[in-house]
């Protein structure tokens, strides 16, 4: 598991999750991930193109650190890029509904940079 961040402005960071989101992993990377996206108000997109499993306690680390960031006033948005396991995973469990999911990064930042709401 590896997290990786690209503050792009002062309003958006990108936070970029590599490897198997499944319990080790998500505890392995938990701590940073959340220090990551609720450090401040902002703006979060985080690239999942490089996940190459997801289970459920990766989705909940998911949603949490999206509340969180949303009780700060900042919104999350999603990247999956052509990885269609982790876009199955989230549209199958529903989460596709609670975070958007963006194909690329450029997609995701208009968005979430828009008066939609997430």
């Amino acid at each position: 598991m590896a997290v990786s961040y690209d503050d792009v402005s002062s309003d958006l960071r990108r936070i970029i999750i590599t490897g198997r989101l499944d319990i080790q992993g998500t505890e392995e990377i938990a701590p940073q991930f959340s220090a990551l996206s609720t450090d401040i108000k902002r703006n979060i997109v985080v690239d999942l193109a490089g996940v190459t499993f997801l289970a459920s306690i990766g989705i909940r680390a998911l949603i949490s650190n999206a509340k969180a960031q949303h009780k700060l006033g900042g919104r999350m948005a999603l990247v999956v890029g052509d990885n269609a396991s982790v876009s199955k995973t989230l549209e199958a469990t529903g989460i596709d509904v609670l975070l958007q999911m963006f194909k690329n990064f450029n997609a995701a930042e208009e968005a979430i940079s828009s008066s939609l709401t997430l």
